[in-house]
C-alpha cells in the first residue's frame, strides 16, 4: 500500500537550515550548526523493526551472550523495568502490545489459539499505521496462540510457525524473513498483500524464554537460546543494511516476560512483570536512561510517533516522548552572528 500523506519534515528542516545560515551569515559550506544539527538528526524514521523476546532482563546481557543487543542499548535509550500486563501471559500480554490496550479492555485473557473467538474487536497498531499514513507491518510469530491475533488485511502480511514444529528456531524465522523481503522487493509479491517493503516490522524470538523454561534460567540451553536471539537480531539488521534501510530505521525491543517467569503457562502470575524497554536508531537520543513510567502497553503509540505519525486514538498507549531527539532540539545552543 502506497503512503498516504507525504512526510513535510524534510522540507521543514531544509527551510530552516537556509534561514538560519542566512541570519547567522554563514557559507554554504560552513559546518552545520547545532540546532541544524539537530533537526537533521530528528527526522523520523522510514522503517521500525519491533523485536518481542520472552525471558529477558537486564541480568540476561551479562552473560556476554547478547553483544547485538547490547550494542542497541548503549547506542539508543532504555529502561529495565518496563511494566507487563496482567495475567502475564503471551497471547494476552501480545494482544497489549498490538492493541495498545490493558487485558481488561481488549478481552483477551486466554493463552491458545481457538478459532471460535475470532479475531480482537480492538482496533490493532497495524490498524492506525494504515489510517493515519498508508503505512504497512508484516508479521512474524513463533507459537500457535499468537495465530488469534492474525487478523486479515491488505496492509499487513503474516507469517506464523511455533513450538510444535521442531524447525521452527530464531534461525528458520530469519530465513522467512530474507525470503519475504527478497520477494517484496521484487515488485511482484510473495503470495502476500504487500508488494514493497514493510514499513514495520514484527519480528517474535522466544526461544531463549522457552529454553529457561524447560532446562533452568541458569542452564548452557538458556544461554545458547540468548545467542541464538541476539545472532537473529544481528541477521535483520544485517537484511536491513543490505537494503539500506539502516539510516532510515528504528529498532525497538520489549520482552512479552522476565527471567524466572513462563509466558506460555496455562497458570496466570498474579502480577504483572517487569521487562526491558529499548528503542534506538533513527531519531532516538543514545545513551538514554528512560526516567519516566513505561508499559508495554506504550509500545503502539510511540511506534507512530518514530514513524512520525499522530495518534488520534482512545487507546491506552501514550508515547514515550522523552527518548526523542526532537526534544532537545529547543535546548540546542542558537547561532550567533559574526561580528
Amino acid at each position: 500500500m502506497t503512503q498516504i500523506f507525504r512526510n513535510p519534515l524534510p522540507f521543514i528542516v531544509g527551510f530552516l537550515t537556509v534561514l538560519l545560515e542566512t541570519v547567522a551569515g554563514l557559507p554554504a559550506d560552513a559546518a552545520p550548526s547545532p540546532v541544524t544539527a539537530a533537526l537533521a538528526s530528528a527526522q523520523p524514521a522510514e522503517h521500525v523493526i519491533l523485536f518481542v523476546l520472552e525471558g529477558l532482563d537486564q541480568e540476561s546481557l551479562k552473560s556476554g551472550a547478547m553483544p547485538t543487543l547490547s550494542k542497541l542499548v548503549r547506542g539508543g535509550a532504555v529502561t529495565w523495568s518496563a511494566s507487563g500486563v496482567n495475567p502475564a501471559l503471551r497471547l494476552p500480554t501480545m494482544a497489549s502490545v498490538v492493541t495498545g490496550m490493558p487485558v481488561e479492555k481488549h478481552g483477551i485473557t486466554w493463552n491458545f489459539f481457538e478459532l471460535s473467538r475470532g479475531y480482537p474487536r480492538a482496533p490493532s497498531l497495524f490498524d492506525y499505521l494504515d489510517l493515519s499514513g498508508g503505512r504497512d507491518s508484516a508479521i512474524f510469530y513463533m507459537d500457535e496462540s499468537l495465530y488469534q491475533l492474525a487478523r486479515p488485511e491488505p496492509y499487513t502480511d503474516y507469517q506464523l510457525c511455533g513450538a510444535l514444529r521442531p524447525e521452527c528456531t530464531s534461525g528458520k524465522l530469519v530465513v522467512y524473513i530474507q525470503q519475504y523481503f527478497q520477494k517484496a522487493a521484487s515488485g511482484h509479491g510473495y503470495g502476500h498483500a504487500i508488494l514493497a517493503l514493510p514499513h514495520l516490522l514484527v519480528v517474535h524470538l522466544p526461544e531463549a524464554g522457552r529454553a529457561g523454561v524447560a532446562h533452568g534460567w541458569n542452564s548452557k540451553a538458556y544461554r545458547d537460546g540468548l545467542r541464538a536471539v541476539d545472532t537473529a537480531i544481528h541477521s535483520v539488521l544485517d537484511i536491513f543494511k543490505q537494503y539500506k534501510l539502516s539510516d532510515r530505521t528504528t529498532v525497538v525491543v520489549t520482552a512479552l516476560s522476565g527471567k524466572g517467569t513462563n509466558p506460555g503457562s496455562e497458570t496466570p502470575t498474579t502480577d504483572p512483570p517487569v521487562v526491558p524497554w529499548i528503542v534506538s536508531g533513527v531519531g532516538i537520543k543514545p545513551g538514554q536512561v528512560i526516567r519516566q513510567p513505561v508499559s508495554i502497553i506504550d509500545t503502539g503509540a510511540t511506534v507512530m510517533r518514530i514513524l512520525g505519525l499522530e495518534t488520534h486514538t482512545e487507546w491506552d498507549s501514550k508515547v514515550v516522548e522523552e527518548i526523542f531527539l526532537t526534544n532537545a532540539v529547543a535546548s540546542a545552543p542558537h547561532p550567533t552572528t559574526k561580528p
